[in-house]
């Protein structure tokens, strides 16, 4: 099920408070400053700077052409 933009529009990074994109075919919000990817289980974001991911370069391009931002 898809994030609700009204609550896409208001989610940001814990780490830097920037917009992130979302990813809806992975489940993932990203933050392509940081290049740290959030997960989205059970229709609910973890953005806890902790349970962030870092993302590669590869990652990020396909990332950035498979999202949209908030």
């Amino acid at each position: 099920m898809p994030l609700d933009p009204a609550l896409l529009a208001v989610l940001a990074c814990p780490i830097d408070k920037g917009p992130l994109v979302y990813v809806e075919t992975e489940s993932v919000l990203y933050n392509p400053r940081l290049r740290r990817l959030y997960r989205i289980e059970n229709e609910l974001p973890i953005l806890l700077p902790d349970h962030s991911v870092p993302v590669g370069e590869a990652d990020h391009a396909r990332l950035l052409r498979s999202g949209r931002s908030g």
